[in-house]
Order: structure tokens, then sequence, then C-alpha cells
């Protein structure tokens, strides 16, 4: 089993900022892409920023020069600075990665539970 366990999310006022964080664990043999996903309701989920193995990194243009995403592989844990918070960033931000299990040859897609990050006005 695999699991992606989040956290970090919360209430904060416009200009704040908030560090989301994402835990890999199990059977874990290697893990591609990371990233940071959110969700409206009633909206289709969105790609925030994602990093590869390499360190490049790809960001949704309106996070941009605002979020910072990192991983620190060691700990097979990606993260979220974000900055400059906004109300229009309210939503459900789910962690994403593509990883390969010990026990299975394919590399699969993983999800987290999904944090809340509210953003007052």
């Amino acid at each position: 089993q695999v699991q992606l366990v989040e956290s970090g999310g919360g209430l904060v006022q416009a200009g704040g900022s908030l560090r989301l964080s994402c835990a890999a664990s199990g059977m874990i043999f290697r893990i591609g892409d990371m990233g940071w996903y959110r969700q409206i309701p009633g909206k289709q989920r969105e790609l925030v920023a994602v990093i590869r193995n390499s360190g490049s990194t790809n960001y949704a243009d309106s996070v941009k020069g605002r979020f910072t995403i990192s991983r620190d592989n060691a700990k097979n844990t990606v993260y979220l600075q974000m900055n400059s918070l906004i109300p229009e960033d309210t939503a459900v931000y789910y962690c994403h990665a593509d990883i390969r299990r010990i026990d299975v040859l394919v590399i699969q897609n993983y999800w987290g539970q999904g944090t809340q990050v509210t953003v007052s006005s």
C-alpha cells in the first residue's frame, strides 16, 4: 500500500502565507513527478504546480510568482509554499504523485485526501 498524507491547510487572510506538505509512505520503489492540484466545488480539479525528479517545475499562470513547489526526496515529501494569497486561491488542495511500488512493475497515480485552504478578504 502507498499513502499520501497532506498537512498545512487552514484559514488565512488575504496577503498571508501557508505551507502545504505531503508525505508519501508505504511500499515505494520510486517516485516520479509530484504535484499539487486544487478544486473548487462545481469545478474541475486544476493543476497548481508540478515538480519532477530533476527538480524542474511548472506552475499555473494564476500562481506564478506567488507559489513555490519543492520536494525532499529523502523524505518522499513535496511542499507548496503559498505567499500573497488571494480569496481566489480558496479551494481544496490535493497532492499527487506518480509512484512505482515495490511489488508492481508499472507507475501508478496516487492522490492525497485533500486539505482545505480558505483565504478571507
